[in-house]
């Protein structure tokens, strides 16, 4: 399971860090074998920064949440850890020099912390496959309104 847990935070991780830099020369190469844009510089610095939050962040989440499986008051844990990975995208994109960005990463943030204040949601969570479908299908899905400046 955690494996799996790894893959799927590899994933979004992957997806973050790919972001361009100001200083790269060339762009990634995409699933169809062309180039993906890099990132505008104004937004590679974010990109950056969110990156190093979903590192910073990522493993303890999925270390609490996976917890909460078996030991079901690790739900305070998996809520913090959420409300701190929050707070990290937020810090990561209110800098930001595109208004977008900024915008974005409010948004992302909040929709952490409202999941991460909501009891009923982590109730939910009680096999090792509500852990997986929530680091991969609902993480990507809170965090897509950053995800989508970084390529």
């Amino acid at each position: 399971m955690r494996n799996i847990i790894i893959l799927l935070a590899g994933g979004i991780l992957l997806g973050a860090a790919a972001c361009g830099t100001a200083a790269d020369t060339a762009a990634p190469a995409t699933a169809g074998g062309g180039s993906a844009p890099a990132a505008p510089p104004g937004v590679a610095s974010s990109c950056q920064a969110l990156a190093a939050a979903y590192g910073a962040n990522m493993a303890p989440f999925a270390k609490a949440l996976t917890e909460t499986v078996s030991d079901r008051k690790a739900v305070a844990k998996a809520q913090q850890a959420l409300a701190s990975f929050a707070t990290a995208i937020d810090d990561a994109t209110k800098e930001s020099e595109d208004a977008q960005v900024r915008a974005d990463g409010k948004r992302a943030a909040e929709q952490l912390r409202t999941k991460s204040a909501d009891a009923k949601f982590f109730k939910t969570i009680k096999t090792a496959e509500d852990v997986n479908t929530t680091m991969g299908q609902n993480l990507t899905e809170w965090l897509s309104p950053v995800q989508r400046h970084c390529h």
